[in-house]
C-alpha cells in the first residue's frame, strides 16, 4: 500500500513538471535577430548562415564597382554594385541562392 501512495505522489509531481514546461517554454519567446552576408572578392561570406525562424539575413555590397545579385527560391535583389538586401526568414528550411551575373558564386541559409 506504501509504495502505492509512493507512485501515485510522483505521478502527481511528474504530470505538475510536464504541464509547467510549455509555460517555461513560451517566457523564452524568440526575438527577431540580423544576420549580414557580405558580398566581396566575388563570393558571399560567410557561405553558409544558420538563423532562426523570424530572423533576417542582409546582404551588404562591398565589391567596389562589380554588379552582383542575390537570387533565391522566392526572392531576388537587383542587380547592383553597392547597397544591401535583406530578406526575412519565416519557413524553416534550406535555402539555396547564387548570384546569376557569377553564376559560381552561391550561399546557402538553413533556418531552424
Amino acid at each position: 500500500m506504501r509504495s502505492r501512495a509512493i507512485a501515485g505522489t510522483l505521478a502527481t509531481l511528474m504530470v505538475g513538471a510536464c504541464a509547467a514546461i510549455p509555460t517555461f517554454a513560451s517566457t523564452r519567446a524568440h526575438g527577431a535577430g540580423g544576420h549580414t552576408v557580405a558580398i566581396a572578392h566575388s563570393r558571399y561570406t560567410p557561405g553558409t548562415v544558420t538563423v532562426k525562424r523570424g530572423d533576417t539575413v542582409t546582404w551588404l555590397w562591398r565589391d567596389g564597382r562589380v554588379n552582383h545579385n542575390v537570387v533565391g527560391g522566392g526572392f531576388r535583389s537587383k542587380v547592383q554594385a553597392r547597397g544591401s538586401f535583406t530578406v526575412r526568414f519565416t519557413r524553416r528550411g534550406s535555402f539555396a541562392y547564387r548570384c546569376t551575373v557569377h553564376p559560381k558564386m552561391s550561399g546557402r541559409i538553413l533556418v531552424r
